[in-house]
Formats: structure tokens, C-alpha cells, sequence
């Protein structure tokens, strides 16, 4: 079974125009001509699915005002079904999110995504402890875009090093560290994560990290806690899932990170 754990869709009367300011957004930061290998729908995911040989599509949906939190959850409920698994998500800022944690449990979802840069908060702050603190209590997965956003100027809202600190608070055995750890800044996911209970997956790093240093990352971390991950519409899945396979894993770790450590974390 291969499962993608990390991938993004917008309802259909949006996902155009999402896609071209997010577009806008990274060719104005930091030059980065970013390239749609979906049209950012469900439908359009599941074809990249039925093309390259995807099992099952975790979805991260982001709140970025406390305001869409209510839409996005509900939109997120009803797209889980015909092989997408949506999480759901909340603001730092929203007024009770621990009552908004726990209705989401209730309710069946298995994570939250949360994305520093664009929600503008930092993950070691108080109002962050507050939310992983409460994600570990009720059992829910935390996703956390983890290093540079290429859309987003500086200062970098999850760093390693400040991932690391985060852990002095929290077990870290739920939270999943999207961009092997931290983007663009790898040389600091090796001195600060690796070897920690956080999960990495590879969302985007196809495009940006060498196979081979990928793979020293991996091995040192270890192949129980990396998840394969596209980070669609903004890497190709097939590309994604080569690039696992490229690196000559035993078949065991090949399987484990392709789908297997995903099951297990989905309690599939």
C-alpha cells in the first residue's frame, strides 16, 4: 500500500485562483517559479492517484484566519472518502481550541495540520504549547510545515532548533515534521531533530535535496519514522515515490516508508 502524507486540495470554485497566488506568493519571496502538477481538487488528486499508483492521500488543510476554521473542518469531513484521508486544523488564535481539538477527535479525524509561516506563529510560543500539549492528550497527529516557506519572507516561524525545544514540553511521538524535518535547512534538522521522536516526511524535497543526503538523513533518523509524502500539487507523486525509490532501501524500509509507517500511524 503506498500512501502520500502530505497533500493539498481546494473546493473547486477556488483551487484556480489558490493556486496562482500561492504561485505569485513564492515567484515575489524568493524567485521560486513553483509548477501545479494538479489542479488542486479532489478529483484532480485522485486522477494523480489513479496515474501514479497512489493507495491513499492524506489531505493537510490550513486555517490560515481563525475565522475558516468551521468551513475548512467541515470541507475536510466530506472529501475523506474514494482514497483521501483529510486532516483537520485550527488557528492559534481561535478562542477555545482545545474544545475545537477535541470535537475534532470526536469526530473521527486522526490529525491537525498546522503551518507556522503562514499562520504567523512560532512553535515553541505559549499559545502553540497550548495546542500540542492538548493534540497529544486526545491522541491526534500534529503535521507542521517545518523550516522555509518559499512563499514566506523571514524570520523562519519553525526551525529545527526550535522544534527541538518544543520537545522539552511534549513527547514529539505524534508530531510530524513536513520537509524532511525542517526546509532548506537540513544541516540543522541533522544537529537538532534527527535521532528525536518527531516523524519527517519528504513533501517537496524531490525538487530541492539531493537523493543521497536524503538518504544519510533518513538512516540516521530512522526508516521507522519517515513517511513519503508529496506535498501535491507541488511535487509530482510519481516523481515523489521514485524518489524514495531511488535511494536502494532494503525492500522492508523501502515498504515501511512508501506505506507502512503511515498505516500504522493512521491505525489502518
Amino acid at each position: 500500500m503506498i500512501i502520500d502524507f502530505h497533500t493539498h486540495i481546494f473546493p473547486p470554485a477556488i483551487a484556480s485562483r489558490t493556486l496562482e497566488v500561492l504561485k505569485e506568493g513564492a515567484l515575489r519571496v524568493t524567485g521560486v517559479d513553483m509548477a501545479a502538477h494538479t489542479d488542486a481538487t479532489a478529483d484532480g488528486l485522485r486522477r494523480s492517484m489513479h496515474t501514479h499508483g497512489i493507495d491513499l492521500s492524506v489531505v493537510m488543510p490550513i486555517a490560515t484566519k481563525p475565522s475558516q476554521t468551521e468551513t475548512i473542518n467541515r470541507y475536510a469531513k466530506e472529501v475523506s472518502v474514494d482514497g483521501l484521508l483529510s486532516f483537520g486544523t485550527l488557528h492559534p488564535e481561535n478562542d477555545d481550541p482545545e474544545g475545537i481539538l477535541e470535537g475534532l477527535a470526536a469526530e473521527g479525524f486522526r490529525g491537525i495540520k498546522l503551518h507556522p509561516e503562514f499562520q504567523s506563529f512560532y512553535i515553541d510560543s505559549p499559545e502553540s504549547l497550548r495546542i500540542l500539549r492538548r493534540a497529544e492528550r486526545l491522541g491526534l497527529l500534529v503535521m507542521l510545515h517545518a523550516g522555509v516557506d518559499v512563499g514566506v519572507p523571514p524570520p523562519v516561524h519553525c526551525a529545527p532548533e526550535r522544534l527541538r525545544g518544543v520537545l522539552d514540553h511534549v513527547s514529539g511521538e505524534n508530531i510530524i515534521a513536513a520537509h524532511m524535518g525542517g526546509f532548506d535547512l537540513w544541516e540543522d534538522v541533522e544537529r537538532y531533530l534527527v535521532g528525536t521522536p518527531v516523524y519527517f516526511d519528504t513533501a517537496v524535497v524531490a525538487d530541492f535535496l539531493d537523493a543521497d543526503t536524503a538518504k544519510r538523513l533518513i538512516v540516521a533518523h530512522g526508516t521507522d519514522r519517515v513517511l513519503m509524502a508529496s506535498d501535491s500539487p507541488w511535487t509530482s507523486q510519481g516523481r515523489s515515490v521514485e524518489y524514495i525509490r531511488s535511494m536502494h532501501f532494503s525492500k522492508e524500509d523501502e515498504d515501511r516508508i512508501l506505506g507502512g509507517n503511515a498505516r500504522r500511524l493512521l491505525n489502518l
